[in-house]
């Protein structure tokens, strides 16, 4: 008879070690802020290298980037300001970035998903209707007053429109140092095209009381391709 033990205990060995290697490592030091000296670099890490412990101070866990709105002057009125570890030292191994999102009146943030972050956003100013739409394709959207907080899960598609009157602002916290961004819109027509615009109405007109939306990459939008 075959003894299968030494494989058996092999393949659990393996397992584990596999398991083991693809987790998140936690931090072997208080902090690890960016290290953003400009040198050539010869060795590519999954993220961003550390600063010497000795060289940490504590600028490196206050930003301002976020002080200021962006500029609305825009197609969408809108505008979103991102900060990753990147731009953030303090930021850097603990699996955060920050971001600011200003809306002028009828100011709208067209539907997008972060590929490896999940999104919380806070109304700090006006009003702000704020919604995502799952794989069944239900719509899933409240309307925000100031001191409100939304949840867009990982990886699905959400957007932001000014429910107001007047500018709003956001605040988003999300859970990865590098979310990534994935948008429709961007990928596939140009900011000023009928197609951008007809979306732009469709997500507008969109009413409270709706739970499911057609496929809004497909429906009404073949002909403009």
């Amino acid at each position: 008879m075959t003894n299968h033990h030494p494989i058996i205990v092999s393949s659990i060995a393996f397992f584990f070690w596999f398991v083991i290697s693809m987790a998140d490592f936690d931090n072997l030091q208080d902090a690890c802020p960016t290290s953003t000296t400009e040198q050539q670099q010869t060795v590519f890490f999954n993220g961003l290298p550390c600063k010497n412990p000795t060289t940490i101070i504590a600028s490196d866990f206050k930003t301002s980037k976020l002080n200021h709105g962006g500029d609305t002057e825009n197609f969408l009125r809108s505008a979103t300001t991102v900060v990753t570890a990147a731009d953030f030292p303090g930021l850097n191994t603990l699996g955060l970035s920050i971001s600011r999102t200003d809306l002028d009146v009828n100011g709208l943030v067209m539907p997008h998903s972060h590929p490896r972050a999940s999104e919380m956003m806070f109304v700090w100013r006006g009003s702000v209707r704020a919604g995502f739409i799952d794989t069944e394709k239900k719509v899933f959207q409240k309307l925000l007053t100031e001191g409100d907080v939304f949840v867009f899960p990982r990886g699905l598609l959400h957007f932001c429109l000014n429910a107001g009157y007047e500018p709003a602002v956001a605040f988003s916290v999300l859970n990865s140092q590098n979310p990534g961004v994935v948008s429709i819109t961007d990928a596939m027509f140009e900011f000023d095209s009928d197609a951008v615009k007809a979306l732009m109405g469709r997500l507008i007109s969109t009413t409270p009381g709706m739970n499911t939306m057609q496929n809004v990459t497909s429906h009404g939008f073949d002909h403009h391709l």
